[in-house]
């Protein structure tokens, strides 16, 4: 079942607070994950040591679980409730959490990275889902946008908090995660309405060879280039990679064909939905390499503590809680297009002026108009690209679509993180390689920014004059684009 009409959550009232907190501090414990354990990688390194390469792995590992089966979980909770799956998703990451927080090893740290990832496949399209189900039409866009503003604070704050946990014990990076996590499941379980796909199947069959090849093409891909950038491209690390991009035309062989697949691609015959998740591919491609380098640049190249390096990414925070929710209203009054056009290219100046930063950064010249400009920009670019992804799908598809969404977002900043580093030459270096590591960080902010202004000309190009401007207001639950 959906939520039925008579029981739509509305903006401003109570209930639709508490829904709105749930959801938001649930994808909050994925998002803020991704970015605090950025700024604890350096004391992670000096404590377990490790390579640059095992770096990226510490990273990657939860990445790679969370793009490779968050998919899954955008079906699961369609099937059997958006609630149930959310709320086995929170308690998952939360024991992965304890876990990563007692490794003995890199090893044992990059294997609990992947279970935290299996909770944050199950979610983070749950959260999104259960707002486009549980809000009445009239105040989606605005809900959606007051979720990706805040929900992008939570990302942003991360460094910040990472930089201050880090400063006590890297630990206490993922032991954060278990309050927070008690939380969400009392706001759930009290303020949450349950919703499923009504128009599912009975006794339908989950895909499970489909799971399974999003599973090998991923992981093919990542471990192949990563190691690539290791070791160069041998022939171990080139014929996985290759086997991994088998597996993904493999997928889409296999969706094409069985009668209940993971990924509905008829959802991508509208121009908006699939021009929509190209533009994620490029941004959310470029933003994990910002993240990821820019505190080690800051510790390693330019001397600053973790705390300073987390406080310096702030601006980002403001500007998304200061016009997120603006950018969403105004993308539903004017499209999609300009918003999200505007603000590739801002971040991409932001990337570009990010290039100042060197052994003697200072904050006030070298950093933060590099972080200023990428906050404006993510404040244009990511409340109109998630409210036109959920607008494109239809509402008793919005676990599918969501999964899909945060699938293409999470899997082009984990193929980023193994394949950018190689080409700027960072595959071989040490974790705390200043000279090194200067030259590649340029590299890279480079490739990134190409990487923002081919997002820029798709979301003009690919998104037309009305880029999906008014349906997300206009159509009633249910009802098929």
């Amino acid at each position: 079942m959906s939520t039925p009409a008579t029981a739509l959550v509305r903006a401003g009232t109570p209930r639709g607070r508490w829904v709105l907190l749930a959801t938001i501090l649930g994808s909050s414990l994925a998002m803020l994950d991704g970015t605090v354990v950025n700024v604890a990688l350096a004391a992670i390194a000096r404590d377990l040591g490790g390579s640059f390469t095992a770096l990226q792995w510490i990273v990657n590992g939860y990445t790679l679980t969370l793009a490779s089966l968050i998919l899954l979980g955008g079906v699961l909770g369609d099937r059997y409730g958006r609630r149930r799956v959310f709320l086995v998703g929170v308690v998952w990451f939360a024991v992965a959490s304890a876990l990563c927080a007692a490794a003995p090893d890199e090893r044992v740290l990059v294997a609990a990275r992947a279970l935290q990832g299996v909770g944050g496949a199950l979610l983070t399209p749950g959260s999104l889902a259960i707002i486009s189900a549980s809000f009445d039409p009239r105040d989606r866009a605005r809900a959606v946008g007051v979720w990706s503003g805040l929900g992008g604070v939570a990302g942003a704050l991360g460094p910040f908090l990472g930089g201050w946990l880090v400063a006590i014990d890297w630990r206490w990076v993922f032991l954060v995660n278990l309050p927070l996590a008690a939380l969400v499941v009392v706001v759930t379980l009290r303020h949450v309405p349950e919703s499923l796909d009504e128009d599912g199947v009975p006794g339908r069959r989950l895909d499970v060879l489909g799971a399974l090849l999003v599973v090998a093409a991923l992981s093919g891909t990542t471990y192949g280039l990563t190691e690539a950038g290791r070791v160069g491209w041998a022939a171990v690390p080139v014929t996985v990679a290759l086997l991994g991009v088998a597996a993904g035309a493999l997928f889409v062989v296999v969706e094409r064909r069985t009668r209940y697949p993971l990924v509905r691609l008829d959802i991508f015959a509208d121009r908006v939905f699939t021009a929509t998740n190209v533009v994620t591919v490029f941004v959310y491609a470029a933003l994990g390499v910002y993240f990821f380098l820019l505190v080690l640049q800051l510790q390693v190249v330019s001397g600053w503590s973790p705390l300073a390096a987390g406080t310096s990414i702030l601006p980002v925070t403001a500007c998304m809680l200061l016009l997120s929710g603006r950018a969403g209203a105004l993308a539903q009054r004017v499209g999609p297009r300009p918003l999200m056009a505007t603000g590739c290219l801002l971040a991409a100046a932001g990337f570009l002026l990010a290039l100042r930063i060197g052994p003697d950064a200072s904050y006030p010249s070298d950093v933060l108009p590099s972080v200023l400009l990428l906050g404006l920009g993510l404040a244009a670019t990511v409340a109109p690209l998630t409210a036109s992804v959920l607008a494109a799908a239809p509402a008793h598809l919005a676990g599918a679509a969501s999964g899909i969404n945060n699938a293409t977002a999470r899997s082009a900043g984990l193929l980023a993180i193994a394949v950018v580093p190689a080409v700027a030459g960072l595959g071989r270096a040490g974790s705390d390689d200043p000279g090194v590591l200067a030259h590649g960080f340029a590299v890279a902010m480079l490739v990134s920014a190409g990487l923002l202004v081919v997002g820029a000309l798709v979301s003009w190009f690919g998104l037309g004059r009305a880029g999906g401007r008014t349906r997300a207001a206009q159509d009633p639950v249910g009802a098929p684009h």
